[in-house]
């Protein structure tokens, strides 16, 4: 899964999500990409699990590329702890996805091999997504 090596403070406020995405909006890399529509937190182990369900499919066949980042700690509380004592420990990373921003893409796959990929992979994420080709 994917974790920042090194941070310069452990807990982060939750901050707002508000606006649409500026940078990492158009194709850079591959051929066809999968674009967010929502606004949501996607967690490192959405992103692995969406990324095996599109090696699965392809059969390692062309070359992936990840655009987002889990860089925000996400802090929980354990159960049954009363309220007050500070914040909780962090519990896992996620990365802060606003519409328009692409969250994969791929080439040296044909297009409806890459859509039905970045469909199976569009299930394992808590977003609305959509398929992109130049």
């Amino acid at each position: 899964m994917l974790l920042p090596k090194k941070q310069k403070f452990r807990r982060q406020f939750r901050g707002r999500m508000k606006g649409n995405s500026q940078r990492g909006a158009e194709l850079s890399f591959g051929e066809f990409g999968l674009k967010a529509q929502d606004r949501a937190w996607v967690s490192s182990r959405q992103i692995e699990a969406a990324r095996k369900a599109i090696t699965h499919h392809t059969k390692r066949g062309g070359k992936l590329w990840i655009r987002i980042f889990p860089d925000k700690p996400v802090t929980q509380k354990g159960q049954g702890i009363r309220m007050g004592r500070g914040k909780g420990a962090v519990d896992h990373y996620a990365a802060v996805v606003t519409p328009g921003r692409m969250i994969f893409e791929i080439s040296g796959v044909s297009k409806e091999q890459a859509k039905e990929a970045f469909r199976l992979a569009g299930h394992k994420l808590p977003i609305k997504t959509s398929f992109v080709s130049e």
